[in-house]
């Protein structure tokens, strides 16, 4: 099997991958995905303060298994120094690759100039990735937007900077900060990234079916597609399956499965806690989803969960045998 693109001397062997998302990617369901398919992972992502500071929760977001190789540590920051800093501590972790993110559009990060707010600065962006591409030995990427707001469209500017200082590979969400998840992504403007850059580049915006999948990847011509919110409560998307063709036993299985992963991770209570956003996205596109939701969120212990589950589920199907 050929790899479907390198980020500088690693091969990525698959092109569907799953997004940083806070609260979200983390093992085990990254660890799911890459069941599925999912070529490489990204850890959410954590603070350059918390790294300096050694803070225990941020570390503990870096974790990740063997399996998930190539794995890219995704970090978030505003000052070059520490920036720099940070990433050549957590080298020492072994990750593959070092991720620069500068898509965040959330006021605390973006509003303190990190995220989506290092748009504004391009030659701040310059500096950060020479230093990191200088001392550095994994690769260096980024994920970016498109601009701050629509009059500061500059991401053609920014992938330049990027590419011309050792960047290995660019990541595009295509909506600017102000956008945030509003509105349509603009795919043309990431067609132009890839048009303009010789790295890979990997396509974020709007991707919620398998013909999505297909129109932005016709489209932009990247080298890869990032799927974030479709992607939870469905690992099936990175076999290029829809929702609606996996079957309820299908989906049954897996939050039984997804759910063992998070308490033998998490332990029994915390991981039950942490599993209901997790059960409520698994159920979406359901029968009477919304009714069965509400007892989803107030489940303190897996039986709980599997058994409003399956009773639910047992309900409808009597229901329709009437």
């Amino acid at each position: 099997m050929n790899p479907s693109f390198y980020v500088k001397n690693i091969p990525v062997y698959g092109d569907l991958i799953l997004a940083p998302m806070a609260g979200f990617s983390d093992i085990p369901y990254r660890c799911i995905c890459r069941r599925f398919g999912m070529p490489m992972s990204y850890t959410e992502v954590v603070s350059v303060s918390g790294i300096l500071w050694n803070n225990k929760k941020t570390y503990k977001l870096l974790d990740f298994n063997e399996e998930e190789r190539p794995i890219t540590f995704q970090v978030v920051g505003n000052d070059e120094d520490q920036i720099t800093e940070a990433c050549k501590r957590i080298e020492q972790l072994g990750p593959d690759i070092i991720d620069i993110n500068m898509g965040c559009s959330v006021s605390d990060i973006a509003g303190k100039g990190a995220g989506a707010g290092l748009l504004k600065y391009p030659s701040k962006i310059a500096k950060i990735f020479k230093n990191l591409t200088g001392s550095l030995s994994v690769p260096v990427t980024g994920k970016i937007r498109l601009g701050w707001d629509h009059k500061t469209r500059n991401y053609l500017e920014i992938s330049r900077i990027l590419e011309e200082n050792g960047a290995s590979l660019i990541a595009v969400h295509g909506r600017t900060r102000s956008q945030y998840f509003s509105g349509s992504a603009d795919w043309d403007a990431i067609a132009e990234v890839k048009q303009s850059v010789k790295i890979p580049v990997i396509a974020n915006g709007d991707v919620r079916t398998v013909a999505d999948i297909e129109r932005i990847k016709k489209r932009t011509n990247c080298d890869g597609v990032m799927i974030g919110r479709a992607a939870i409560g469905h690992p099936w998307i990175f076999q290029y399956k829809d929702r609606e063709i996996v079957s309820i036993d299908e989906k049954i299985e897996m939050i039984r499965y997804h759910l063992q992963c998070m308490e033998e991770y998490y332990g029994s209570s915390i991981g039950v806690i942490l599993f209901r956003k997790h059960a409520v996205k698994y159920i979406v596109g359901m029968t009477n989803a919304t009714e069965l939701r509400p007892h989803l969120v107030k489940s303190k212990s897996a039986e709980e969960t599997i058994s409003h589950i399956t009773a639910h589920m047992n309900n409808y199907s009597n229901y329709e045998a009437a």
